[in-house]
């Protein structure tokens, strides 16, 4: 095939409508605008930002190990053992936040991989609420969970303990306003005692909007407000940013900076339990695990389970707690490689890391199952 003739054209010679010449310069012209298009689309998924946020998979922590060289879990004023094996805590890594969002090319990257997941941005981040009041709420919540995993550890070897649930900060502009300050302590909601900032919440959602009693004390004086919860991101809200005070006979530190949220919580407790307990829990398996926890040893549901099993495989792990109120969400995207137990109750969580160190089976224990 000639592309090119070794004759060049008679200059004389006639340009007729409807020859080569006029199809070959269409081409042309239809070769530059489709590549203007495609310049313009690689512009748009490079540059234009979307309304969305995307949740992958975040670092793994063994709670039993360091990190940057400093011990995550820490007691004095008791004796403590020596451990081995892995009790990961895992996380969920947000790409995207309000003014750097991701691009569409990134979001197209998501949509392929298993192990992330797309969420709008006002989902991640609420527009009632800042970036730094979602940072707060976050930091609160991953304190509350360390205070909260500690009670439950200790409450499970026979240590007594006191608690308090004060008011952090306020929302500006919210129920709570000119009715609660900082520093004040919530004793009852709706005439039951709280006992975690989860709890408090729950007994928000139990409202459904109606006026309620909050009994507090200021000062060690007792008082009674009424507020009216308000709706936001589907949930009932009194604007309160809690935090918890416990009295613990013995010193407990938990260190793992730059993580935020509750979803640790269970962890933390096996963690202590492990820590304060002669021998190995885990008998040198690697148990990875999530999920929310309150003093009463009663474990919640968390976001991003997805991301975090394949966080938990990325880590080496081959055990995975999850949740039972999540088990709808690990059915059929449990990946290769790791075997799932579900939990109610840190007595759960307790049993099945026992089973797997002595007999390195989860049979008999509660599954993930579909319904």
């Amino acid at each position: 095939m000639t592309y090119f003739s070794d004759t060049p054209p008679d200059a004389n010679e006639p340009y007729a409508p409807g020859s080569g010449g006029h199809r070959n310069l269409g081409r042309t012209v239809f070769g530059y605008v489709l590549l203007a298009l495609l310049a313009a689309l690689v512009l748009i998924g490079a540059y234009l930002p979307a309304p969305y946020a995307i949740e992958r998979p975040g670092p793994a922590f063994n709670v039993l190990g360091q990190n940057n060289k400093t011990p995550i879990i820490t007691v004095s004023g008791a004796p403590t053992y020596a451990t081995d094996g892995a009790l990961d805590l895992l996380t969920v890594e947000l790409l995207g936040s309000p003014g750097h969002a991701p691009t569409w090319f990134d979001l197209a990257g998501a949509y392929l991989d298993k192990s992330q997941n797309i969420v709008p941005m006002d989902e991640a981040f609420p527009p009632n609420q800042s970036s730094v009041d979602v940072s707060r709420q976050n930091a609160l919540m991953f304190e509350d969970s360390q205070q909260q995993a500690t009670a439950v550890a200790l409450n499970a070897l026979g240590y007594r303990y006191k608690m308090q649930l004060y008011v952090d900060s306020l929302a500006k502009g919210g129920p709570a306003t000119n009715k609660l300050q900082k520093g004040d302590v919530i004793l009852k909601i709706a005439g039951k005692t709280v006992q975690s900032i989860d709890g408090l919440r729950a007994m928000v959602q139990t409202t459904k909007g109606q006026p309620v009693n909050v009994d507090a004390e200021r000062a060690g004086k007792p008082f009674t407000v009424q507020i009216t919860p308000v709706k936001s991101q589907g949930k009932w809200r009194v604007g309160i940013f809690a935090g918890s005070r416990f009295d613990f006979p013995i010193d407990v530190k938990l260190q793992l900076a730059d993580v935020g949220g509750p979803s640790g919580g269970t962890m933390f407790a096996l963690g202590v339990y492990d820590k304060l307990t002669p021998g190995s829990l885990t008998g040198g398996q690697m148990i990875a695990g999530t999920g929310t926890i309150d003093q009463s040893g009663e474990v919640g549901p968390i976001g991003g389970i997805r991301q975090k099993l394949y966080g938990a495989v990325r880590a080496g792990a081959t055990w995975f707690l999850a949740p039972e109120s999540n088990c709808d969400e690990v059915v059929g995207h449990i990946p290769d490689g790791i075997q799932v137990v579900s939990m109610k109750t840190f007595t759960d969580a307790l049993t099945a890391v026992k089973q797997i160190a002595a007999k390195k089976s989860i049979a008999g224990l509660p599954t993930c199952s579909a319904n």
